[in-house]
């Protein structure tokens, strides 16, 4: 049972992880876009940009497989040109992980981008400050306790992702098997004491993670008062 469960757990943390720093790379800069720009659509690609969170993750998987499948769109110029495939691979994995968790990201860093006071960003400046410099010496360090709240959120929902990962990168122990998949194949199997210390496990981690996300949410919100 010890490899039956370390193994699909560091893979889970491997892909948590790389999917929550590529959803916290695009989410963060589609929320600064949405938040302080003002354009036509803007509320449109809002929405579209959290279908993720609410599409059901086998819908996600088939619009993946139409792009990055070998037949599809990306998928086969990456194979053709570069030699890369994302079927079958903890790399699939990744991509489809990070899709799914996006939203979570994108509407934490506009909620906690428009939290911020734009007087504060005008003083600076005011003092002379480029543009960059405001996002990195003001904006960014008063929005960064709800930002990190919401990749926290994140990389508990790209732990917990089983469809679109399943469709992606299917069901291969040690490459691409995950928690929540290797839960799945063990209900399926009738082995019900590794299903229920899986489920234990990821349990344990998810709440670990939404009790430390409220408690950052709650630490954030108190420090943009006191601003």
């Amino acid at each position: 049972m010890h490899e039956g469960v370390l193994v699909p757990l560091l893979l889970t943390l491997k892909v948590a992880g790389w999917a929550t720093c590529v959803a916290l790379v695009f989410g963060v800069g589609a929320g600064y876009a949405v938040a302080r720009g003002r354009f036509p659509g803007r509320e449109a690609l809002d929405a579209i940009l959290t279908l993720p969170m609410v599409l059901p993750p086998t819908v996600l998987g088939y619009y993946l497989l139409v792009l990055v499948g070998r037949r599809g769109v990306i998928g086969q110029w990456l194979e053709d040109t570069l030699g890369i495939t994302l079927i079958f691979t903890w790399q699939g994995a990744v991509l489809a992980a990070s899709i799914v968790a996006f939203p979570l990201v994108f509407k934490a860093a506009r909620a906690a981008f428009e939290a911020v006071d734009a007087n504060l960003e005008q003083a600076a400046r005011s003092l002379g400050y480029a543009e960059l410099k405001v996002f990195f010496r003001v904006t960014a360090p008063l929005a960064w306790p709800g930002i990190l709240a919401g990749a926290m959120l994140a990389f508990a929902r790209a732990m917990g992702e089983f469809g679109a990962t399943l469709m992606v990168a299917g069901s291969l122990p040690g490459r691409t098997q995950t928690l929540s998949i290797a839960i799945y194949e063990a209900v399926a199997a009738g082995e019900d004491r590794l299903a229920h210390f899986l489920v234990l496990v990821s349990s344990l981690i998810c709440v670990i993670v939404l009790v430390a996300s409220s408690k950052i949410l709650r630490t954030g919100y108190m420090r943009l008062r006191s601003v």
